[in-house]
């Protein structure tokens, strides 16, 4: 802060018209002596304010502060426009935005001025996209400088800001909740989204001891609240010396109490410089004279120090060129929350404020200006002819020389000396605000009542009271309301203080009118105009397609569908219908929002003329990005066989994604992969003749090169179970494909066997692996789940181990039994001790690591598992059920000859090696001639171990019977009669 005043703006500077606040600056030096003990910084201040002022008044080029959004400056602004009739407005707006101020006239305000870059070049990549934004509404001095030179004829509108390229340009990224003075962020909430907001007047204090002191002793919560009762009420009636002298001395206070931040003080001043170079540049080449200007800026750029400052001020400076970034312009629709939401003002003040606007035009009867032909506004008289023109009076002012303007006079003592002039409460008009309230409230879901009317009307009085106000302000009554509405709870979907902001005005949302829309976005409406629906009213419309009986409105269907792709979720929402690879919907619904959404609608404009091309470059964009992987590309390719149709761009984008994955190294994407290449397959092997050439490549090189990643990714710890089991999805269901195409299944063999995984899910999805190749049988893997189950030391880690069968269940689904069996017998074998604490694990393991297969496991286990309870009790399960005996030979065709005879002579090989393994050799009996002596109950003896198996097997455990001893009686005849005549007849003497 500078402690000491210009010397080029001290006292007696210049002519006369330099003293004219030679007694305001005599007050203050003997205040600063009475408050501050003798002259010092205070003083210093005090009197370089008054030198601001001074020197701004003292311009020859006529310099107009405002206060964004500000009725007060709006209402200012209107009345001096009347009266000076300026030749040349110069604006404090962003110079490349000039173009598109003409397109107002086709908008419902408020809407914003957008500069939009998607393809950057000279900015860091992801600052990408770059957006800004300049809101423009009714109730706002810069409207009424555009709505005047637009429609006057003879008068130049010239914007003097820097560009939208310099705003990035000079930029300096500060960190995220610092605060800016015109550059703020959004949180994205309102409908300038993350665009940078350009804003002419945004006049608040930066240092925030003074502002906390302001508001503590005006008693007021937040700035909105004391602007509008102590700057933009007593200036509402002010004349234009005074309000030009207060705007300059508020300007300069928050200049001088600024923070020294040097980067924010850098580009205030390098835009106040820009502003005067432009000017004097156009002064220069048009012959301008001052006299017939005027500079419309912020309060706090008019109070400048700088040196380039003035017509005549120093030409020292230069302007940096803009880089080759290419900018989009376009008009997109804003709200009084947007507003309030990206320049950091109190909730509902620019509602408050367009109400005052109105307020003020009734009370002082002053014309504002208006666009010819502005949407959203009262019509326009018709146009006369040209005969009636000439014979009325004009309803322009003729643009002659304007007056002389007068000599300044002193305005600032006498405002200051002056006591605040208390407005008389207005009954009527609070009283209205009360009824309304209440009944607006009752909508909503509030018990309100007439006693709840008459309450918020005596509170509003008594706050009013005590923050010495003697009529009640919008934001008194707002209070008010909240605390006799609302009590304890919100039944409704809006509180009292939104309900009180609807009341006031609302949170009015623009529309961007058809003729000021960008190709693309009246293309979009064009096209879609077969559905009969205004689609340019904000609000959900439902549309309804049925394209078997209206064929054209496939055309439709192929638009929304590709709005669904392009915009954000809500524009086009699909309620029945879906559209994948390979299948077309007959009938489909949707519900649109498209004038909800338009400012997205709109920035597609400045991408292309069309949607196709527009989704055409962002999948290219996607496909060639640097950071693109397999998985995306994969998605591009199916997006441009969706939506775009033909095989051109799929097919190159194809042998893009076979470039990505030769390329990769890791394999975070393979479950995305494969998910990707199994539709795109599925829907070529219908749709097509042929295989396209690209992805027959892309199988072939991805058997290699998974294989050659299938060890390593076992091994990796940063990969996951999923992946890797994604990895044996791709080999094992491409592998047909794959061989035919040239590829060795030996290399998928080798890659198995030199995989060692330590943990234990990979070690399951390993052996699952081998299961599929053949090196490992099925009986061998359920032993070694037996074995997990008998080591108390691998119980705790066997629900990993169950995680890896799930997982397999992708590469090999016919281990679905095994990996049910694994399951079953956990709970079956394990104590209660030890599955209890187990159980949660288990059931969070395949929760969160195999949730997509788990319906395959459970499928199987309804099929193995009884459908009903009562059987469960004598179920066995299949894997312990012993094998099924050998069924009885059918008896041959001799009847009443046992059966075995009929085996022999049909099959005499079969029944000598059967004698000669069970020790019975003999030979043949002639045909017709007596059997030998050998009987089958020589066996017996002769070979006790097969006897003893054959026993077991037929059920018969009983001991030989000792040496010298009576034989006991056969078990066989007496348990089991019916085998032993079969066995008998089986072994019948030859």
């Amino acid at each position: 802060m500078s402690a000491a005043p210009d010397p080029r703006t001290a006292p007696g500077a210049g002519t006369g018209p330099g003293r004219v606040f030679a007694s305001l600056r005599a007050q203050l030096h003997a205040a600063a002596e009475e408050f501050a003990g003798g002259p010092d910084a205070l003083e210093g201040i005090l009197l370089g304010m008054v030198d601001d002022v001074d020197r701004a008044v003292r311009e020859p080029l006529e310099i107009f502060p405002v206060c964004h959004h500000s009725p007060a400056s709006a209402l200012a602004m209107a009345r001096r426009l009347r009266e000076k009739r300026p030749k040349v407005v110069y604006l404090e707006l962003c110079e490349d935005m000039a173009p598109l101020l003409t397109e107002l006239r086709n908008c419902r305000l408020p809407v914003a001025v957008q500069a939009f870059a998607s393809d950057i070049d000279g900015f860091p990549p992801d600052w990408a996209p770059l957006s800004v934004v300049a809101p423009i509404t009714e109730a706002s001095a810069e409207y009424q400088a555009v709505a005047y030179a637009l429609d006057t004829p003879g008068v130049e509108l010239v914007l003097v800001d820097r560009s939208s390229d310099h705003v990035f340009q000079w930029d300096a990224r500060r960190p995220a909740g610092d605060d800016q003075e015109e550059e703020t962020r959004e949180d994205g909430a309102a409908l300038h989204g993350e665009a940078v907001g350009v804003e002419i007047g945004d006049l608040r204090p930066r240092f925030a001891e003074l502002e906390e002191h302001l508001l503590r002793h005006g008693r007021v919560r937040h700035w909105s609240e004391w602007w509008h009762q102590y700057v933009e009420v007593p200036l509402g009636d002010g004349d234009h010396d005074t309000y030009r002298q207060v705007m300059f001395l508020i300007g300069s206070l928050f200049r001088r109490l600024a923070p020294g931040d040097g980067d924010r003080v850098r580009v205030d001043e390098d835009r106040e410089r820009h502003m005067w170079t432009r000017m004097r540049e156009h002064l220069a080449a048009t012959g301008t004279d001052p006299a017939d200007c005027l500079y419309v800026c912020g309060a706090f750029h008019a109070a400048s120090r700088v040196e380039e400052f003035g017509v005549h001020g120093a030409d020292g400076f230069e302007i940096s060129p803009r880089t080759t970034t290419t900018w989009q312009y376009g008009l997109i629709p804003s709200s009084h929350a947007a507003i309030e939401a990206q320049f950091g003002l109190a909730s509902g003040s620019v509602s408050i404020a367009a109400a005052q606007w109105a307020k003020n035009l009734r009370r002082t009867r002053v014309k504002p200006y208006r666009l010819e032909g502005q949407a959203g506004t009262k019509k326009t008289p018709e146009k006369k002819t040209p005969a009636e023109r000439a014979a009325a009076p004009a309803a322009i002012p003729d643009l002659g020389p304007a007056p002389a303007p007068a000599p300044a006079e002193d305005r600032l003592s006498g405002f200051l000396r002056r006591p605040p002039v208390l407005d008389t409460l207005d009954e009527a008009e609070l009283l209205g605000w009360s009824v309304d309230v209440v009944r607006a409230a009752r909508r909503n879901g509030y018990l309100a009542s007439t006693a709840d009317a008459i309450a918020v009307f005596e509170t509003s009085i008594l706050l009013a009271g005590m923050r010495d106000r003697a009529k009640p302000t919008p934001y008194d009554f707002q209070d008010a309301a909240v605390t006799c509405i609302e009590k304890d709870g919100v039944p409704g979907r809006r509180d009292v203080r939104r309900i009180v902001e609807i009341m006031m005005g609302g949170d009015r949302i623009g529309r961007v009118g058809y003729e000021a829309l960008p190709p693309l976005a009246r293309d979009v409406h064009d096209r879609l105009a077969p559905l009969e629906l205004n689609l340019q009213q904000r609000g959900v419309r439902r549309a309804l397609l049925d394209m078997a009986s209206r064929p054209e409105l496939r055309s439709c269907s192929d638009v929304l569908w590709m709005l669904r792709r392009l915009m954000p979720h809500g524009a086009a929402r699909p309620v029945m219908g879906e559209r994948r690879l390979g299948e077309r919907s007959v009938q489909e619904s949707w519900d649109l929002a498209l004038g909800t959404h338009q400012r997205a609608l709109i920035e597609l404009g400045y991408e292309g003329v069309s949607l196709e091309q527009v989704l055409e470059q962002r999948l290219r964009r996607t496909a060639h990005g640097a950071r693109a992987t397999t998985a995306e590309v994969l998605a591009a390719v199916e997006d441009a066989t969706l939506y775009l149709g033909g095989r051109r761009l799929a097919d190159e984008l194809g042998h893009r994604a076979l470039e990505v994955l030769a390329g990769e190294r890791t394999v975070d994407g393979a479950p995305e992969v494969l998910r990707r290449v199994r539709g795109l397959l599925a829907y070529y092997r219908t749709a097509e003749p042929v295989l396209p050439p690209w992805i027959e490549s892309f199988v072939r090189t991805g058997y290699a090169h998974y294989c050659t990643l299938l060890p390593t990714a076992f091994q990796d710890e940063d990969a996951t179970t999923g992946q890797v089991a994604a990895m044996l999805g791709f080999l094992f269901s491409m592998e047909g494909l794959a061989l035919s195409l040239g590829c060795d299944r030996t290399q998928l063999e080798l890659a198995v066997a030199q995989s060692h995984p330590k943990d234990p899910a990979k070690t399951a999805l390993l052996w699952a692996a081998q299961v599929q190749l053949g090196t490992l049988s099925r009986q061998e893997l359920r032993a070694r789940c037996d074995e997990l189950l008998a080591s108390p030391l691998v119980v705790p880690s066997y629900p990993r181990y169950l995680s890896g069968f799930v997982h397999a269940l992708e590469p090999v689904p016919g281990l679905a039994d095994v990996v049910v069996e694994a399951v079953s017998n956990a709970f079956g074998r394990l104590p209660d001790a030890v599955l209890l604490p187990w159980l949660p694990v288990l059931i969070t393991t395949l929760r969160s690591n195999a949730g997509d297969l788990a319906p395959l496991l459970i499928r199987e286990a309804g099929r193995i598992f009884p459908a009903r309870l009562p059987a469960l009790d004598d179920w066995i399960p299949p894997w312990r059920r012993p094998p099924a005996a050998p069924r009885a030979a059918r008896p041959g065709p001799a009847v009443g000859a046992p059966r075995g005879a009929a085996l022999l002579p049909a099959h005499p090989a079969t029944c000598d090696a059967l004698a000669e393994l069970l020790g019975c050799a003999g030979e043949w009996a002639p045909a017709g001639g007596p059997p030998p002596a050998a009987t089958g109950a020589v066996l017996l003896p002769v070979h006790p171990d097969t006897c003893d198996a054959l026993a077991r097997l037929l059920g018969c455990d009983e001991p030989w019977a000792p040496a010298g001893t009576a034989p006991r009686p056969p078990s066989l005849t007496g348990r089991h009669p019916d085998t032993a005549h079969a066995v008998a007849a089986l072994l019948a003497d030859r």
